[in-house]
């Protein structure tokens, strides 16, 4: 595993980080594993030269990349002379732990960048360019002497972009290409279909790009809600696109030139309304507009994926192929003759099984094609299939399973990975699905659960950004949620977390904005955030804190908020109901009662709830309290009918509580789901 921690290479980490000189901070993003200042200045003149001993197509490209950049150096030079970069190939050893690790050298004569791999030197580039960029603002490009001697933590890298529910354009993709490669970034997840839309040319079904990849909506959000409609793009009120096979390939190439591999998802079995909309014979019921699951036991539909697999793996080069795997409803398989001949032929005993029979059968077709399969972390349920590798996106625990089960993880939690959250106060942030997640908390993440055994660590291969767009409608905006959150993750990706300090990096972000927005970037305004939600910050101290609660019903296994004390633990919840503070019912009431110890005078009873409703939390339909001095007879004290609109689609809290004056042992709180079912969230009962 060369992206790995060879006991070799963490003697090296230990060694250099011992000899460090801690002061000197060459404000690279991410942070190298070993930085020294050194003493004077390289300058970089118009008779600068450059040097490699690169061959082919990756010295073409180096030479073009070095001569478009900022440095825009074109001199050829010589190996050896004065003011000359060059950008040298060695030999492998222990000092360059993977293909990807560089050293820089910068002396007042010349600068030298070495690796064992082209990957290397491009990123010895990326680096290089960041102390230039540093004081552009100068007429004359003066770089401090150092040495600096680099490695990547992960081999896995990732960025995900979501191109199905908002289209944009290969000019924008090619934009960010550029800024994940200038933060060491090198794979590139390109979710091209969902049922919002099909975004890839396959020549052998015109369909998917005549019609399934338009709509008469501009935004998801009307489409979603008006049916889910198709249309032709000769349709006037027709919103979408597609990428050519052509586009495809430039892409690809523009991401190779930059040491960036791009995976394709093909969404299957789930997420292919646009799919079965224009073939509907590959669904359950034979009817477009039904089904969004394919038929498994249709010969047809596997006819359709490795049709369209074969032509995907020939415009893209990547080893992994992305199958989505995710969200599969299931419901036509119960009733489907079809789905059930397919159960019984091959001794399935549930609807697990068969999805997981499909993933088996397509892991088979891409092997058989020199490619591994990779799939979200429902791809578990049912059985895994051998060669499969996961992607965890609920939490850790598909990527500990998988690991445990000696397979291959990428990890991407929603918690610290899902950039369509906020990412500060959702009343100044443009709308978002849901969540809380702040440059820090994705700064803080560490991709490698401490459940795992030393073995088990080393299959975690790394670690991706999600962007996905049902909220999202423009680049402006997808560039917003980006950065930058994007650079975090890069140095969670990158840097060793002994080596990592969120003041350090925060100060660099705040110039990585102002330099992200002078390259034309949307970002989010850093020097202007607001934070966390402000109860949150401090414990609130109450009659019911550290007081026994009895539960009628149980919360969501999912979002405990640590369990039976949650509700009378101090502490309020933040903007987000998945940080471990909001307590969640699905589908049931919030009904618990407190137990004081002794009766007492009580003149207030509160609690918050939220809404938002692109994940499905809804306030209360209406809360009762209740007080009894025995445990034994209630009395009903107020009764608080919710007033919060169901379609108002911004996240709103709201206090349901009591004032006055009554004395009891024991408080009942109810909270009576409302109408739409879904979850209702609270996170303090606040007795005064």
């Amino acid at each position: 595993m060369k992206q790995h921690l060879t006991i070799t290479f963490i003697f090296i980490i230990a060694l250099l980080c011992n000899s460090v000189n801690v002061n000197a901070q060459s404000g690279i993003t991410p942070k190298p594993l070993y930085e020294e200042l050194q003493k004077g200045i390289f300058t970089i003149k118009k008779k600068t030269a450059v040097y490699t001993n690169l061959e082919g197509e990756e010295r073409t490209n180096m030479l073009s990349f070095l001569k478009e950049s900022s440095l825009k150096i074109s001199k050829k030079g010589k190996l050896g002379k004065k003011n000359t970069i060059s950008l040298l190939l060695v030999e492998k050893s222990e000092e360059f732990p993977s293909p990807e690790s560089y050293q820089l050298s910068i002396t007042p004569a010349k600068i030298t960048i070495s690796a064992t791999n082209g990957a290397g030197l491009f990123y010895g580039v990326q680096s290089l360019l960041q102390l230039a960029n540093q004081n552009e603002d100068s007429r004359i490009i003066k770089l401090p002497a150092s040495l600096i001697k680099d490695t990547p933590r992960f081999g896995y890298r990732g960025l995900h972009l979501d191109v199905s529910r908002h289209f944009l354009s290969k000019e924008f993709i090619k934009k960010q290409i550029d800024m994940m490669a200038y933060y060491k970034l090198n794979r590139f997840h390109w979710h091209l279909v969902d049922g919002a839309g099909w975004r890839i040319e396959i020549k052998k079904y015109p369909l998917l790009t005549d019609s399934a990849a338009w709509r008469p909506y501009n935004t998801w959000k009307e489409w979603n809600k008006n049916g889910k409609l198709y249309c032709t793009k000769e349709n006037p009120k027709a919103k979408g696109g597609y990428y050519t096979q052509e586009d495809i390939k430039e892409v690809v190439a523009y991401a190779q030139s930059r040491f960036i591999t791009v995976i394709p998802e093909i969404e299957m079995p789930g997420h292919s309304e646009e799919v079965l909309a224009v073939y509907p014979e590959l669904s359950c019921s034979g009817k477009p507009y039904v089904d969004s699951d394919f038929c498994i036991g249709n010969d047809s539909t596997f006819t359709f994926l490795e049709n369209v697999l074969t032509e995907v793996m020939e415009l893209f080069p990547s080893k992994y192929i992305h199958i989505g795997g995710d969200e599969a409803t299931k419901k036509g398989w119960k009733n489907c003759p079809k789905c059930q001949a397919r159960m019984s032929s091959e001794n399935l005993k549930n609807v697990d099984e068969l999805q997981s029979y499909m993933i088996h059968r397509i892991e088979r077709f891409l092997n058989d094609h020199g490619r591994k399969l990779l799939g979200w972390d429902e791809i578990l349920q049912g059985g895994l299939a051998p060669d499969a590798t996961v992607m965890s996106w609920r939490g850790e625990q598909g990527g500990i399973a998988a690991a445990k089960a000696s397979h291959q993880a990428i990890m991407t939690p929603g918690e610290f990975c899902y950039f369509d959250a906020y990412q500060d106060d959702p009343s100044s942030e443009p709308k978002a699905i849901g969540g809380f997640l702040p440059l820090k908390k994705v700064y803080s993440y560490n991709p490698v659960p401490d459940s795992l055994s030393s073995e088990e660590k080393k299959l975690i291969l790394g670690v991706q950004a999600n962007v996905w767009a049902e909220y999202i409608p423009t680049p402006e905006h997808m560039e917003y949620m980006i950065y930058p959150r994007l650079l975090a993750l890069s140095e969670v990706a990158w840097t060793a977390p002994e080596r990592k300090s969120y003041t350090d990096f925060y100060e660099r972000a705040l110039k990585a904005v102002t330099f992200l927005e002078s390259r034309g970037y949307n970002t989010f305004h850093l020097k202007d955030e607001v934070g966390e939600r402000p109860v949150s910050l401090v414990r609130e101290n109450h009659l019911a804190v550290g007081k026994k609660v009895i539960y009628a019903n149980k919360y969501y296994h999912n979002y405990t908020a640590g369990g039976d004390s949650a509700l009378v633990d101090g502490y309020r919840g933040g903007w987000a109901y998945a940080d471990h503070r909001w307590q969640g019912f699905i589908g049931k009431d919030l009904d618990v009662t407190i137990d004081l110890g002794s009766s007492m005078t009580v003149h207030s009873i509160n609690a918050d709830f939220m809404q938002i409703i692109g994940p499905g939390v809804w306030m209360p339909r209406n809360v009762e309290i209740f007080v009894s001095e025995d445990g034994i007879t209630f009395t009903p004290i107020k009764q608080i009918d919710n007033d919060v609109p169901e379609n108002k689609e911004e996240l709103v809290f709201r206090d349901f509580g009591w004032e006055g004056n009554a004395v009891a042992r024991y408080i009942h709180y109810v909270a009576h789901l409302n109408n739409k079912g879904g979850f209702i969230f609270t996170d303090e009962i606040i007795v005064k």
